[in-house]
């Protein structure tokens, strides 16, 4: 088992109660979505399973270990098996490519290996291989200021792969990428998790994505879960219910859900 949460709240240094209640398991090698509408918790829930953040209330548990009773450095190794993804990767605009996607294994070398590949970089066929498969080789020297929000992404993508983590969570991994590319990345991320067999879990505002890419579905709204499902019986009924109050392009009478409903929060 990869996660399992048990009861788990968050509760935010200002007093909002992000997250409520949330109990569930997650396979090795699982492939999971998050879907629900803006403010729902999906980025607070990514942050608490990468124990960025510790639960106020439950129990959580990372690769079979629970994260905020070990010691400082033995979390620290642990968040070197857990790769995350952001929307907006927080790469300095002066760093170069090659230079952020070798940042990936930071956590598993030591001091010195760490500084020396700030100034020679120390693995560079291993970043080239990388941003090949994004299409991004071409970039290997440039620095990141360079780039569009689409090409950070693919920088902070190319960088998760590079780590080789055992969990990856993604944080709207294409929400700056056209539809073509969004639909290629998001496929590369997903084919690449399934022959290393990790485990991915991403949360997407793009719910067509979401239910063509992953077995399993989770609705977030409010903090809670409002389902968990096999892909395949998301229906319409359950999309409207979750993005209820939001602005949505209405799903066509007959239509498959998983080519159809696009979620406009």
């Amino acid at each position: 088992m990869t996660l399992r949460l048990a009861g788990a709240g968050l509760r935010h240094g200002n007093g909002v109660q992000a997250l409520r209640d949330l109990s569930l398991t997650v396979a090795e090698g699982e492939r999971v979505a998050i879907i629900g509408p803006s403010g729902a918790g999906k980025s607070s829930l990514l942050n608490l399973l990468a124990t960025a953040l510790p639960p106020s209330s439950g129990e959580l548990e990372v690769l079979g270990r629970q994260p905020w009773q070990l010691s400082a450095r033995a979390r620290q190794r642990l968040r070197a098996q857990i790769g995350l993804i952001h929307q907006a990767p927080p790469l300095p605009p002066r760093q170069r490519v090659v230079t952020a996607v070798l940042a990936g294994r930071l956590g598993r070398w030591g001091l010195g290996k760490s500084l020396l590949s700030l100034l020679h970089p120390a693995d560079i066929p291993g970043a080239r291989a990388e941003l090949e498969k994004l299409d991004m080789a071409d970039k290997l020297f440039v620095r990141c200021g360079q780039l569009s929000g689409g090409q950070l992404q693919r920088v902070g993508i190319a960088r998760a792969l590079y780590q080789a983590p055992q969990l990856l969570l993604a944080d709207e991994p294409v929400s700056a990428m056209d539809p073509r590319l969004a639909e290629h990345t998001l496929s590369l991320l997903c084919q690449d998790a399934e022959s290393r067999r990790i485990t991915l879990i991403a949360s997407l505002h793009a719910v067509e994505l979401a239910l063509r890419h992953f077995p399993r579905v989770i609705g977030i709204r409010a903090g809670s879960i409002a389902f968990d499902l096999p892909s395949t019986q998301v229906d319409q009924a359950r999309l409207e219910a979750l993005y209820a109050n939001e602005q949505l392009q209405p799903l066509p009478q007959g239509s498959d859900p998983a080519t159809a409903w696009t979620a406009r929060c």
